[in-house]
């Protein structure tokens, strides 16, 4: 059985690092899924910052859009993947018009591709819902969207840490559940 330990915080808490500390703990390989592209000069400047902070040994694998595919063709031993992040694939499959219930749905198999593995994933995402309303319908449904990844993300996940500044707060346990039930709570559509 794989394990998902679950990583979210605002932009700049400290998500990265804190996943990269728990993966050279675990003293396993590590491959480094990331879902961000290069699309203007200041995203390539944090791409090689990203990349430069990493041990070099790492493998990176580049996927923005299918992660199901690459994580169906991850072969053993065991190993720790960090994807990060959930919030660029939901804003890259959003902008690739894809609609809410496949983005959730893709969340959904991404989550038991990583539990019914052999893998150790560490997955990282942003919380968005703490500022203020997007002006425009794309922020919101990306806010909306996102939101809904993440809490399916925490329910399927065996650890859960919130980052503020720095500091990783531990949120879930292995061996506690939130919930009735893996499926994710719709909740207020307006909040």
């Amino acid at each position: 059985m794989g394990k998902l330990i679950f990583i979210t915080g605002g932009v700049r808490s400290g998500k990265s690092g804190y996943a990269a500390e728990l993966a050279k703990r675990m003293g396993k390989e590590v491959i480094f899924l990331a879902t961000g592209s290069a699309e203007d000069e200041e995203m390539r400047e944090r791409i090689r910052l990203h990349k430069k902070a990493r041990p070099s040994h790492w493998k990176t694998i580049e996927e923005k859009k299918d992660l199901i595919f690459v994580l169906s063709n991850i072969s053993s031993p065991q190993k720790v993947i960090i994807i990060d992040c959930l919030g660029f694939l939901v804003s890259n499959l959003l902008l690739d018009d894809q609609e809410e219930e496949s983005i959730i749905g893709q969340v959904k198999e991404i989550a038991n591709l990583i539990l019914e593995g052999s893998h150790i994933a560490i997955v990282i995402s942003n919380e968005v819902g703490w500022g203020v309303v997007p002006t425009s319908k794309l922020g919101r449904k990306f806010r909306d969207i996102l939101g809904r990844a993440n809490q399916i993300m925490a329910k399927y996940a065996q650890e859960v840490y919130l980052m503020v500044s720095g500091i990783p707060v531990k949120l879930k346990s292995e061996g506690e559940s939130y919930g009735n039930s893996k499926e994710d709570a719709r909740g207020d559509q307006a909040c």
